[in-house]
């Protein structure tokens, strides 16, 4: 299988931090370091909505589709949430006592997941007007990513710069399992699934991306080559790669079964900070330090 990236869509802007595809609607959304959200259409090449959210960076931004929303979370400790249509803020609260670092919705229950530099993941729930109904305790430095499990509704995992990956419940506020998963600090975490076994993915400040076999806990492989911070880590759900992103400038992609490197780009918009694939098609999103890049893989 050889891998190639055409029709690059450039959208300039401040430095981005979070990139994410609607699931019907041509747009992107996007988070930027200056406390602006908006959402770009991909096919118009227009701005659709910009949200001026906070005087501080906004770190994530994540669709609710099933509610029209958007819900943000950025370095003042505040999740705000506004509806797409009307633009209108519908909620906003303090939910840490340090930076937003990633906000995760549950793909099915009424649950939004928050990670920050306070070292605690916390679990909201918008259907008891945003009651936490969890606080999560265990890490001992920034907490940089979670994501759901798509197995399991009540699993999670964590990355964090202690190092670790660590697996919860959201019933118990103590972890089921610990990964000493990296040299150095973790930035982010994230399932996939190949030949029906559930994976994880992890990317470090070591440099490397790994996989790990969510049963038997321990790591399968090791993707080496990034000559900076690993910052995003995916697998593709419609083509059989693993893309991995960096502060080096680089995007990765590697053979989902071999793991072997497939094909680099370079997109030269500065450092990577984040990754978007969109379902049911070969688009991904990156966001860079000078705005985001769209590209289609061939294979």
């Amino acid at each position: 299988m050889s891998l190639l990236h055409q029709n690059e869509i450039v959208q300039r802007s401040e430095r981005a931090k979070s990139v994410e595809f609607h699931p019907t609607q041509p747009w992107i959304l996007v988070s930027l370091h200056s406390g602006t959200v908006y959402i770009w259409n991909y096919q118009s090449q227009t701005t659709e909505k910009t949200f001026k959210v906070a005087e501080s960076p906004v770190r994530s931004a994540k669709f609710i589709p099933s509610k029209g929303w958007v819900i943000v979370g950025s370095d003042d400790a505040f999740i705000r949430v506004y509806d797409y249509g009307t633009m209108e803020k519908i909620k906003e609260f303090q939910a840490h006592k340090d930076y937003i670092r990633c906000l995760c919705v549950h793909p099915t229950l009424p649950y939004v997941l928050s990670a920050s530099d306070d070292s605690v993941i916390k679990l909201w729930d918008w259907e008891k007007d945003w009651m936490c109904t969890q606080t999560f305790e265990g890490h001992s430095h920034y907490v940089m990513r979670a994501a759901f499990d798509p197995r399991d509704p009540n699993a999670f995992a964590s990355a964090s710069l202690d190092g670790t990956i660590k697996i919860w419940n959201v019933h118990s506020s103590a972890p089921k399992v610990t990964l000493d998963a990296h040299e150095k600090g973790l930035n982010f975490v994230d399932y996939f699934s190949r030949d029906d076994v559930l994976y994880l993915l992890s990317g470090s400040d070591d440099y490397t991306a790994k996989v790990w076999d969510d049963k038997g806990r321990s790591c399968i492989q090791t993707l080496e080559g990034h000559e900076h911070n690993v910052t995003a880590v995916c697998a593709h759900p419609e083509l059989p790669i693993v893309i991995t992103c960096s502060e080096d400038e680089t995007l990765r992609m590697w053979d989902a079964n071999g793991f072997r490197i497939k094909h680099v780009v370079k997109f030269g918009h500065g450092r990577i900070w984040d990754i978007a694939y969109q379902k049911g098609s070969h688009r991904v999103a990156v966001a860079c330090d000078e705005g985001i890049a769209v590209v289609e893989i061939v294979c």
